[in-house]
């Protein structure tokens, strides 16, 4: 079920309110673009600056306009084990397909404080679980043994592995003993290898403003025609860059912005406004992309 170009999705915002209208039409845009899956208020959804009832609303949002026609991962992850359980029924509650789930940030958990997380999490909600290793994000990296172990819970569905590791990838195929799992990368530029090192998919930043080119480019990996996801991915590239060259996302929801996706590039404090120098980079990348021309790119 999950598998190919499921997109990370941002969380527009109007006058500074979430902008329900806007996410409602950008999800539709999202699927008719060929997006195999959305994942609301991840990181890129900007959830840590969501209150708890914005959070579960765009969650019910998500899946209300998604209407089965893809798969919804919803953002569940905290490093509270009580309220990520919470967020959890709650998704269940509304129809989502599967939640995400990060390590405990900031708390700093041992392997067995991660183990006993999910653990908990599986043990409290009969919902597939996509477990999210972020250790640039997060501090704390969840090894390969645990991450076997975790595999073992009866709600573990996948892995969304950001840690452009790419050894990791086949260390966890080799590892977990259980079928049927998905291995998504969290990291698109290095989403090449980690498809070539048996991915099944990304949950990926970069198909909020390229949707159509990083569905074709995973549908390519996944027939093992990797010279011709190469050329996609060498056209992509400097916007995977380009989109870190802040804090995401506020240099993606400029691009949103800048491709007349959303009415605005807002984010929330403590993300400030991109700086003029990245909106060049970003505007050069989407004209190597193809997504605009080049004279509007100067």
């Amino acid at each position: 079920m999950f598998k190919g170009s499921c997109t990370a999705l941002i969380t527009p915002f109007k006058n500074g309110a979430v902008d329900e209208e806007g996410f409602k039409r950008f999800v539709d845009w999202q699927i008719e673009q060929g997006t195999n899956g959305i994942v609301p208020v991840g990181t890129t959804g900007e959830t840590p600056t969501l209150s708890h009832d914005e959070h579960k609303r765009v969650i019910e949002l998500a899946v209300g306009a998604a209407r089965k026609r893809v798969p919804v991962i919803a953002g569940a992850g905290s490093n509270s084990t009580d309220e990520a359980i919470d967020l959890t029924r709650f998704a269940k509650k509304v129809g989502a397909d599967a939640t995400l789930h990060s390590t405990g940030y900031y708390n700093k958990p041992t392997q067995e404080g991660l183990y006993l997380h999910f653990k908990a999490i599986s043990d409290a909600v009969d919902l597939p679980i996509i477990v999210y290793n972020v250790p640039a994000r997060a501090v704390v990296d969840i090894s390969a043994a645990t991450m076997a172990r975790i595999a073992e819970l009866k709600n573990f569905a996948g892995i969304k592995d950001a840690t452009a590791n790419l050894a990791r990838q086949s260390q966890h195929r080799l590892m977990i003993r259980r079928k049927g799992w998905a291995a998504l990368t969290g990291e698109d530029s290095s989403a090449l290898g980690f498809m070539a090192h048996g991915g099944d998919g990304a949950i990926s930043v970069t198909s909020n403003v390229a949707p159509r080119l990083c569905a074709e480019f995973q549908a390519l990996c996944r027939k093992g025609d990797f010279t011709r996801a190469r050329e996609l991915h060498e056209l992509l590239m400097p916007l995977h860059d380009a989109l870190f060259v802040e804090t995401s996302p506020a240099p993606v929801k400029f691009a949103a912005w800048r491709l007349g996706l959303i009415e605005s590039a807002e984010c929330r404090l403590p993300l400030a406004p991109v700086t003029d120098a990245t909106k060049k980079a970003v505007e050069a990348a989407l004209s190597h992309a193809r997504l605009i021309n080049a004279k509007a790119a100067e």
